[in-house]
């Protein structure tokens, strides 16, 4: 039986041939990406102590986005042309090399922040070419009808690496700053393992398929441009993604300065668990349930209260406040995400995902790397100076929420969360994006991938 037709007759499972290569292969990214939380949080920590600079511990995030926006369309061309399982091994083992630099020039005494930067940015090299050939390869291994509760899987790889910090944390005592980057390329190295195992099939060829193998390198890398601007529903929607992923990255690249400001690094590793640990139930919840029957409704209305938990984050300096409104805030992105993803893919053919995908990545990570070059010096020069003892909002708004060190940056959540929320009030206003689903394609995708009931684990 096919997986199509398993999907439809109710009888699909997670012990499908399919399901099974997908689960192996997600196990491998949980895994790497602990490891590669590990280090992200080790090396944020030994940049904020030694600079006890915002704007210098916000490049770091910045270095993290930049270069995906810049080589995302070329990604996606090559993802669309070559075998999505060996793109990922080759992005995973450049990373690891980037990680394998790092711990050197640690051991010799020479790591400089700059040194920091510049592995960010050629990790993130990297997943430019990983994270559109994963989602891309999801379709391929599961039908349509699962894609919801496959996409709330894969946010549990998020919730893994917010995790990590409370980890690291511990890990810094035992095994201290080498251990911890040795850990992480073990993960490497399990994950790289696991996509050894499998083997992915190839899309089936569509009309979109042969259009964007058309034309010059630049035009072929621009096809997934071309497709989303001709389908204005998909357009607008990735447009409100966008636009919120700047509000929310303002602070969500402030969560570490601003618990830091009131706490210690044990603690904010303990507060970074607890909003770890809600992002993972928000992923074991949409795993199980799969999401709404209206993926539109998911998205829209897990913005709506993700923004209004963003904007209790201000309100007082508390770890007890932190405690809770961060696993509810992180307990919204699974559903989000996963609602976004399942849009996506059931609504573009398999053999140009990877050009969409990587498009659609390279609007969504373009406001992300502008919020974090714009939150230190926010927070630097206007913010804090506006909330501190004598600021500007000192004798008003300082009387709710407090006056001194860090009361700025809670400020930006406050306003972040406000616009996120209002962000998702519009989007349900807006007739295109209400309807995405409903949009007539010319060239549907399937309802499940023909070949994802073939595929096997590799012997």
């Amino acid at each position: 039986m096919t997986a199509s037709a398993q999907a439809q007759s109710g009888k699909w499972s997670w012990s499908d041939p399919g399901a099974r290569t997908f689960l192996l292969i997600w196990v491998g990214q949980v895994v790497s990406l602990v490891g590669s939380g590990l280090t992200s949080f080790v090396l944020g920590v030994w940049v904020y102590q030694l600079t006890g600079s915002a704007t210098q511990f916000a490049l770091i995030f910045a270095s993290a986005s930049i270069p995906g926006v810049l080589l995302s369309p070329l990604a996606g061309e090559v993802v669309d042309r070559h075998d999505r399982r060996r793109v990922m091994i080759a992005a995973d083992c450049g990373a690891a090399l980037s990680t394998v630099t790092i711990l050197v020039l640690f051991l010799g005494g020479r790591l400089e922040v700059w040194h920091v930067y510049l592995a960010t940015a050629a990790t993130a090299v990297c997943n430019a070419f990983q994270a559109p050939a994963y989602a891309a390869s999801i379709p391929l291994l599961v039908p349509r009808e699962q894609l919801g509760r496959v996409n709330g899987l894969v946010q549990v790889e998020r919730a893994a690496a917010i995790i990590s910090p409370a980890l690291a944390a511990g890990l810094i005592a035992a095994v201290g700053v080498p251990g911890v980057i040795m850990i992480d390329l073990a993960t490497f190295a399990f994950a790289t393992g696991t996509l050894l195992l499998v083997r992915i099939p190839r899309p089936a060829a569509t009309a979109h398929g042969a259009a964007a193998a058309q034309g010059t390198l630049l035009q072929r890398a621009g096809y997934g441009w071309r497709y989303l601007m001709e389908r204005s529903g998909l357009m607008w929607l990735v447009v409100l993604l966008a636009v919120s992923n700047f509000f929310i990255g303002l602070a969500s690249v402030m969560v570490q300065p601003l618990i830091l400001s009131f706490s210690s690094v044990g603690m904010l590793g303990r507060l970074m668990l607890a909003g770890g640990s809600g992002m993972l139930a928000g992923s074991l919840v949409m795993g199980a349930w799969g999401g709404p029957k209206r993926r539109i409704h998911g998205v829209l209305g897990a913005m709506f209260l993700g923004g209004l938990f963003l904007f209790l984050h201000g309100l007082a300096p508390s770890a007890l406040l932190i405690a809770f409104v961060a696993p509810a805030f992180l307990f919204t992105v699974p559903v989000m995400m996963g609602s976004t993803m399942a849009i996506l893919q059931s609504r573009v053919p398999g053999d140009v995902q990877g050009r969409v995908f990587a498009a659609t990545r390279m609007l969504l990570q373009a406001a992300v790397p502008l919020a974090y070059v714009s939150a230190g010096p926010l927070a630097d020069y206007l913010f804090e100076p506006l909330m501190a003892p004598g600021g500007a909002l000192a004798g008003s708004l300082g009387a709710l929420i407090g006056v001194g060190d860090g009361r700025g940056v809670a400020l930006m959540f406050m306003l972040s969360g406000l616009v996120a929320a209002g962000l998702a009030v519009a989007g349900s206003l807006n007739p295109r994006v209400r309807r995405v689903e409903d949009e007539r394609d010319a060239d549907p995708v399937p309802a499940a991938a023909p070949a994802a009931a073939g595929v096997q684990v590799a012997g």
